[in-house]
């Protein structure tokens, strides 16, 4: 990998992110419906997500035919040159189905199996996070220039604000909300945004001092993990463990450890 790769990655990654939500935000049908539901009748898919990734491997592909794709709506191909693009055309569909803004497009590019850039658009917040590895992560906005982001000073974990999110199987979000009970009396408070992509990215601007959540796929969370560790965060799974669908865990690193020694007491990983 050379040294600009991951730089050029990054640019093409926010030209496609850019014009994704551009189409999202501007294209939004008022009549919008669901085109399809995934793990349950909850659990949804509109029109707009398939047209938001069609619409950024068709670019991406113009420009690096031989790389692969893994897309939550579907896209998936190994590509030969060692390059995978992860995407998560628009995480936080529900949000956007009922006109909520926290909903944003994810692009995560792989070397090798290893991310090395990162970009979540948020349109309805006029925000775009992203990251180079070990390059630091950065945020545009309703500011000037680019901003670094560095996550907050470490809190003591009954006063660190704590974000989550639910699955939409039933019995898996019982088992989410009995944790959240046993959590609440022991932070500062919990929040559920509804994007796990946008969480992540508030983690690195210092808007939250943690971050969890239960089944999570690799395009919910590979762009804003590594936003969030170039901002100084600690992420990973259970103890020991990277993300993955078990448990994704992400937080200040005063933090980090006992709320993942707190996720793990209460079984918060349990199918």
């Amino acid at each position: 990998m050379t040294d600009a790769l991951p730089t050029e990655l990054l640019t093409l990654a926010r030209e496609a992110a850019r014009r994704a939500g551009e189409l999202l935000r501007d294209g939004r049908p008022a009549d919008l419906a669901v085109a399809a539901t995934k793990s349950s009748p909850i659990d949804v898919v509109t029109e707009m997500d398939i047209a938001a990734e069609k619409l950024i491997t068709n670019l991406i592909s113009e420009q690096r035919p031989d790389d692969g794709f893994l897309g939550e709506e579907g896209a998936s191909t190994e590509g030969t040159s060692g390059v995978r693009w992860v995407i998560d055309p628009l995480d936080g569909t529900v949000n956007y189905l009922y006109g909520l803004p926290t909903w944003s497009v994810s692009i995560a590019a792989e070397q090798d199996g290893e991310t090395v850039a990162g970009v979540v658009a948020a349109p309805m917040r006029g925000e775009t996070f992203h990251a180079v590895r070990g390059e630091g992560a950065w945020a545009t906005g309703p500011w000037e220039g680019e901003r670094r982001l560095t996550c907050r000073p470490t809190a003591p974990l009954d006063q660190a604000l704590v974000s989550t999110g639910f699955n939409y199987v039933t019995e898996v979000r019982t088992h989410q909300a009995d944790v959240a009970r046993r959590l609440i009396p022991l932070l500062r408070d919990i929040r559920r945004g509804g994007s796990a992509a946008i969480d992540l990215c508030d983690l690195a601007a210092g808007r939250l001092d943690g971050y969890y959540e239960r089944g999570l796929n690799a395009w919910d969370f590979a762009a804003g993990d590594l936003i969030a560790r170039e901002a100084g965060a600690l992420t990973g799974g259970r103890p020991g463990e990277r993300p993955s669908r078990d448990l994704t865990v992400a937080a200040t690193p005063g933090v980090f450890e006992p709320l993942q020694q707190l996720l793990e007491d209460f079984g918060a990983w349990h199918d």
